[in-house]
């Protein structure tokens, strides 16, 4: 079993670096079996959303768990449809009711909707001053709607999730984040299994000694992200925690780097997916 990592984010509440992602995993069982075992195989932070419709199954995980819920971080996330100040606020509680849980460690704008985002923000101040969300922060967000939430609001996200792997290095939006101390947090950071027979990945994997998915949740580490692999196998679960005791070098990270072909397996954050919760 590894040993969880932490960062700050910039409201001073800590992270865990890696966390199990739960999009795609089916409602029910399948989704409480694999937050179980997460947390079994160490892992402390768990990822969900209103879209995602599984935050009952991760709440009745959490509560089923053999750990204080304080040792625990969940985020969940605001679906397009409730977007808006008081939908937000409403739509913020009845999450905190279907995770069964007093508070959300970090709360998260899913996608930034041209005509409603600010508002989704403004609620989303509110909502920590409450206390409801410990932190706040952001998901598909681009260099431009950072730079507008600073200048409207002045009060900047602790994370923004996007989409982030070496296939589809995003290297601008993590100097930016960076340079204002917004955390990346990284999903799909698997690719989807799309790449993990790539020759190059696997040259590394071998050199390493470590599988593919390994090097790649290894490698958002150590580009100082968070990292969201998503997964229901126990096996793969339990392999995807095991990335504290190995470190890739510079010339294997600078290679990894290399693999960058904009290789976008979800969506633009410019055209935000049509499917909905019911």
């Amino acid at each position: 079993m590894g040993n969880q990592l932490f960062l700050t984010m910039n409201d001073g509440h800590k992270i865990p670096v890696v966390g199990l992602g739960t999009w795609k995993s089916e409602p029910g069982d399948s989704t409480y079996n694999a937050v179980l075992n997460s947390i079994k195989a160490g892992y402390r932070h768990i990822d969900t959303a209103r879209a995602y419709d599984n935050e009952s199954d991760v709440g009745r995980a959490v509560k089923d768990a053999d750990i204080d819920r304080k040792d625990l971080f969940i985020t969940t996330k605001l679906w397009n449809k409730d977007q808006g100040y008081n939908t937000a606020i409403e739509a913020c509680e009845k999450s905190l009711a279907r995770l069964d849980c007093d508070y959300i460690d970090l709360y998260l704008i899913h996608w930034p909707l041209k005509d409603k985002r600010n508002e989704s923000w403004r609620a989303f101040i509110e909502l920590q001053k409450r206390g409801l969300c410990k932190s706040i922060g952001v998901s598909n967000f681009t260099i431009a709607n950072l730079v507008e939430l600073e200048d409207k609001f002045g009060v900047i996200p602790a994370v923004n999730q996007v989409e982030f792997h070496p296939y589809h290095y995003q290297k601008d939006l993590l100097e930016y984040c960076n340079s204002k101390n917004i955390i990346i947090e990284a999903y799909s950071p698997l690719v989807h299994a799309k790449r993990m027979d790539e020759e190059r990945l696997v040259a590394i994997s071998g050199e390493m000694d470590k599988t593919p998915a390994q090097i790649l949740i290894r490698w958002a580490m150590q580009r100082g992200m968070i990292v969201l692999p998503k997964s229901v196998n126990e096996n793969r679960i339990v392999e995807n925690f095991a990335v504290f005791d190995f470190e890739i070098s510079d010339s294997l990270m600078k290679r990894l780097d290399d693999l960058d072909e904009t290789f976008v397996t979800c969506w633009d954050p410019n055209n935000p997916p049509p499917y909905a919760p019911v």
